[in-house]
């Protein structure tokens, strides 16, 4: 029951537990209350709305920065990783394998030089950072299983005449 309800609110996090037992064929209240226990257990740790800010012309810049670090004896990455997670232009910080980064962050600004002065002044200053790489998002295509289009969809298949 968990993971049909998470893959449905995953979709579409303005579901109503409603919606979501008659999606299900089960009852409301058990919806909602397995609901409130994912939240109560951080099973769901929150709940997020994708703006397409282009189409509002507000300016935000994204920024992928691959961090390479030293590792602290016994803490691994943890402790630098948890650190720059609570930076508030860290939209998301993840462990890498098969990289020559360890970490990649994502972050989100008002212009490129915001970015930049965050990684030369609170990212490249740490003790046990080694070095950065700063990888600016052009445009976004797909974003949390969404596409984000331009306008209608079209059909860009060649039509072949026999």
């Amino acid at each position: 029951m968990r993971n049909e309800i998470l893959e449905l609110l995953e979709k579409n996090s303005r579901l109503s537990p409603a919606e979501i037992a008659a999606m299900l064929n089960m009852d409301e209240t058990a919806v909602a209350d397995e609901i409130k226990a994912m939240e109560n257990e951080n099973i769901i740790c929150g709940y997020h709305t994708l703006i397409d800010w282009e189409k509002l012309n507000k300016e935000t810049v994204t920024a992928l920065i691959g961090v390479k670090i030293s590792p602290i004896r016994g803490e691994g990455f943890d402790r630098i990783a948890t650190r720059i997670s609570k930076f508030d232009e860290v939209t998301s910080v993840y462990l890498m394998s098969g990289s020559s980064h360890d970490l990649i962050l994502s972050i989100e600004g008002d212009s490129l030089k915001d970015i930049s002065r965050f990684v030369y002044e609170k990212i490249a200053t740490m003790d046990t950072v080694v070095s950065t790489a700063t990888y600016f998002v052009l445009k976004k295509y797909k974003d949390h299983n969404v596409i984000i289009s331009d306008g209608p969809e079209s059909d860009e298949r060649i039509q072949i005449m026999a």
